[in-house]
């Protein structure tokens, strides 16, 4: 059988942040164009902003990325069971944020609210090297060495309270 002939299963990943306006929302974006062959990607907020950021919005598009369909919206019990995998960027203990800390991954992104361009643009890049990584997992299980329960950039990235 030829690799184009096998049917990859969709890993379904929520990307959680705490107001689903910055960080979860390109992270669902980069997962929907650099790994919709393996990912089946939504975002949502422990307490959701009710709005995608402005500077979230722009950054996307400046980096080739579609924003039609994203929206700040809070998790809801349906989702996050459906999800085989949640992916915890709120700087908030898995442990304490998630019923279900067994499938959620914790990836220490900084919150870019409020900063300027140069900020989320560093964010952005860190979010999709990280989505690119967990889609190399994805595609290859085998071959993976990467830590499951949590992903480091490269320096880009600090740990929050």
């Amino acid at each position: 059988m030829k690799k184009s002939d096998r049917k990859q299963v969709l890993t379904r990943v929520m990307f959680v942040c705490l107001g689903n306006a910055c960080r979860s929302p390109m992270a669902e974006a980069i997962a929907r164009r650099i790994a919709s062959d393996v990912i089946g990607a939504s975002s949502a907020g422990l307490i959701p902003l009710g709005f995608v950021a402005e500077m979230t919005r722009t950054t996307l598009i400046k980096n080739g990325y579609r924003v039609d369909g994203l929206e700040s919206k809070p998790i809801l019990t349906a989702a996050l069971e459906a999800a085989d995998l949640v992916v915890n960027m709120s700087g908030r203990p898995r442990e304490i944020a998630f019923e279900n800390p067994a499938k959620v991954e914790d990836w220490p992104v900084e919150d870019p609210y409020g900063a300027d361009a140069e900020v989320y643009q560093r964010i952005f890049e860190d979010i999709e090297r990280r989505v690119a990584k967990l889609a190399d997992r994805l595609r290859n299980p085998q071959g993976s060495r990467t830590n499951t329960r949590d992903i480091q950039g490269k320096g880009t990235s600090k740990r929050r309270p």
